[in-house]
């Protein structure tokens, strides 16, 4: 099939390049030259496990194209992905200015027949918004479907190679058979693809999402009680977890959510109820508390150092919103950096993908380590905000050896707290018992 993909972000580039993967021609549109040549020549733009390797395959084979020209990007397809942004405005409701703009760009310039597909994430009813932008310069025959992605950052190519699900907002038998044919090569092991009216595959996004939030935010509020009831949260997240109408997933306690989804799309389900005069009360709930949730060691690392963190010098592991992606939006990492160093800290960072990515929002408020041992040299105590998995068996004897005073804070609660104490570190992570070695006596003499 010849599909164009409008937008070449995080969604659209793992689109067209999965697309393509599967056989199809596909041409990738966007207004940004430089990056479009960044692509055109093999560079890939975002760091995502598992897609370069079909980026390049493709891009070889000529499969997969770029291209700045809206009109010859879509000259021949016969579908035509929206995978554009939909920032958040200042009261949460989705901009939708990308998405309608490039609409109407379409209807001056479709001839024929075509399927144009939001895979943007949008909030219910922009499918006919949609629709009446391309109305207004076209009269020709088109369908408008609502097919939101599911794609988790850091296995995304595995997620839309394989999905779990494949949702399809149409109300046309003709736009149903097209989508049913473009997908059919991902979903040969039986997974469903699931047919409903536009408004709901739109809501079942955000509502996806908006669950997912509240899963994780539910378990960080056990992992509160946990530390005020002297229970332990990895316990009560397996006994939880065990219950097949809970499942294992999402029951890991942190220090919240972050990224390009949760937020934004909670906001947006929000900002929805709000314009049909029905208050979401669970997900204003999830909102507050996420945001506390991010800042949760700062109470425990400004206790354990008398209320003084002026001159103190912190390293710190992971600044991604999660692992195995540059992803820094809504990060707690750059809510706990803020925050120490508005109580007079110095930090050193490393994150294995993601420091370009800080060093252009913050610059040189912090240092910046080579490896993760670098940033531990005269460190008063280390904290973790991200669960790379190189981070989770590091080398505890260089870290003795390298670090001012054994002191860790485990947002992500990577360690086993009775190993971690044998090995002489004083070790406070989410939802558990505080690890205190029998020579801490700093801790003993500022409790």
């Amino acid at each position: 099939m010849k599909i164009a993909v409008i937008g070449t972000g995080y969604v659209g580039l793992v689109t067209g390049t999965c697309f393509s993967e599967t056989g199809n021609d596909v041409i990738c549109v966007d207004i940004d030259a430089n990056k479009v040549k960044r692509l055109s020549e093999g560079e890939i733009t975002i760091y995502e496990p598992g897609l370069n390797k079909l980026f390049l395959r493709n891009l070889k084979e000529e499969r997969l194209k770029f291209t700045t020209d809206m009109a010859s990007g879509i000259k021949e397809a016969e579908i035509i992905f929206l995978a554009l942004p939909t920032p958040p405005g200042a009261d949460g409701s989705a901009d939708l200015r990308y998405v309608l703009g490039v609409a109407e760009q379409l209807g001056s310039l479709m001839k024929g027949y075509k399927v144009i597909i939001d895979k943007s994430t949008v909030p219910v009813g922009t499918a006919e918004k949609v629709h009446a932008a391309i109305l207004k310069s076209y009269s020709g025959e088109f369908d408008v479907v609502s097919n939101p992605e599911f794609l988790r950052e850091g296995v995304a190519v595995e997620d839309f190679m394989k999905p779990d699900r494949v949702v399809i907002g149409t109300s046309s038998d003709r736009a149903k058979k097209v989508m049913e044919e473009l997908y059919s090569p991902f979903v040969r092991q039986g997974n469903p693809m699931i047919f409903m009216n536009e408004r709901s595959a739109e809501l079942t996004k955000y509502a996806a999402n908006s669950f997912l939030a509240t899963k994780i935010t539910f378990m960080n509020e056990i992992a509160q009680l946990c530390e005020r009831l002297g229970a332990d949260v990895d316990m009560v997240r397996r006994g939880l977890g065990s219950d097949e109408r809970i499942g294992r997933r999402f029951l890991f306690p942190g220090i919240g959510y972050g990224g390009s989804c949760f937020p934004k799309d909670v906001q947006a389900l929000i900002k929805s109820s709000r314009d049909v005069n029905y208050e979401f009360q669970i997900l204003n709930a999830v909102m507050d508390i996420n945001e506390k949730q991010k800042l949760h060691l700062i109470p425990k690392i400004r206790k354990y150092f008398n209320g003084n963190l002026k001159g103190k010098h912190l390293a710190l592991w992971g600044l991604a919103f999660k692992p195995n992606t540059d992803d820094i939006r809504e990060a707690p990492a750059l809510y706990i950096i803020d925050a120490l160093k508005k109580e007079g800290a110095s930090l050193a960072v490393y994150d294995p993908e993601a420091m370009n990515n800080v060093k252009a929002q913050i610059g040189d408020r912090v240092s910046y380590g080579e490896n993760q041992y670098d940033v531990l040299v005269n460190a008063d105590a280390l904290i973790i905000a991200t669960e790379w998995n190189e981070f989770r068996t590091p080398n505890f004897l260089k870290m003795v050896t390298t670090m001012k005073n054994k002191v860790i804070f485990d947002g992500r609660n990577l360690f086993d707290i009775n190993a971690i104490r044998e090995l002489g570190f004083y070790y406070e992570s989410i939802g558990r018992a505080i690890a205190i070695p029998a020579n801490n006596n700093y801790h003993k003499k500022n409790p």
